[in-house]
C-alpha cells in the first residue's frame, strides 16, 4: 500500500507515447480543401457571369419598358459583380498554400482565409441578398401589373419564398459546412504546433 503512494504520476504522463501528427495525411487534407475551394471560387464565377449574361440578353432581346424593371436588372448585376469582386480576393490566399510552407506559416495562411471567408459569409452575402432581392422585385414588377392580383401574388410569392429558403436554410448550411472545414484544418496544424513547440 505504501509504494503506490511514491508512484509520481506526473513523471508517468510524460514519459507515456504520445502519437505525433500524421503531417503526410494533414497535407493531404489541406491539399484537398485548396483544390474544393479553387474549384468552388471558379464555379461561382462561372454561374454569376452566365446568368449576368443570360439577365444582359433577356434586357436586350425583350426591351422592358418600365425604368424600374431596367434599375432591377442593373441592381441584380451589380449585386452578383460587388460579391464575385470581393470573392476572388480569396483566389490568392488559395493558390499561395503549397507544400514547401511550414506548419506556423499554414496556419497563419488558415487564419487568414478564414477571417476573409466570415467577411464574405456575413456582410457581403448580406449585401448580396439584398441587392439581388430588391434586383429580382423590381424586374418583376413590370411582368407582374399585367397579371391578375392572384398571379402577381403567386409570383412574388414564389420569388421570395425561394430567396427566404435560400437565405435561412441553404446558406447557413453552406457557411457551417465550410466554417467546419476550415477550423478542423486549423486545429490540427495548432495541434502540430503546440507538439512541435514542446
Amino acid at each position: 500500500m505504501n509504494n503506490d503512494s511514491n508512484i509520481d504520476f506526473k513523471d508517468l504522463w510524460k514519459k507515456q507515447s504520445v502519437s505525433q501528427p500524421d503531417m503526410s495525411d494533414l497535407l493531404a487534407r489541406l491539399s484537398k480543401f485548396k483544390k474544393t475551394a479553387l474549384r468552388c471560387l471558379w464555379l461561382t464565377n462561372i454561374t454569376l457571369l452566365a446568368t449576368s449574361v443570360l439577365i444582359i440578353f433577356i434586357w436586350i432581346f425583350f426591351q422592358p419598358q418600365f425604368i424600374s424593371t431596367k434599375i432591377g436588372i442593373v441592381l441584380t448585376i451589380l449585386a452578383m459583380v460587388v460579391y464575385v469582386f470581393v470573392y476572388n480576393k480569396l483566389l490568392s490566399d488559395y493558390k499561395n498554400i503549397d507544400s514547401t510552407q511550414t506548419n506556423q506559416e499554414y496556419l497563419q495562411k488558415l487564419i487568414s482565409i478564414k477571417k476573409k471567408q466570415q467577411f464574405l459569409q456575413t456582410k457581403m452575402m448580406s449585401l448580396y441578398f439584398i441587392g439581388l432581392t430588391l434586383g429580382v422585385c423590381l424586374y418583376l414588377y413590370e411582368y407582374a401589373s399585367r397579371l391578375s392580383l392572384t398571379g402577381a401574388s403567386l409570383m412574388y410569392g414564389i420569388t421570395l419564398f425561394w430567396m427566404l429558403f435560400n437565405w435561412f436554410y441553404l446558406r447557413p448550411k453552406q457557411v457551417k459546412k465550410q466554417q467546419d472545414k476550415i477550423n478542423g484544418l486549423i486545429e490540427k496544424f495548432e495541434e502540430v504546433s503546440d507538439q512541435l513547440d514542446k
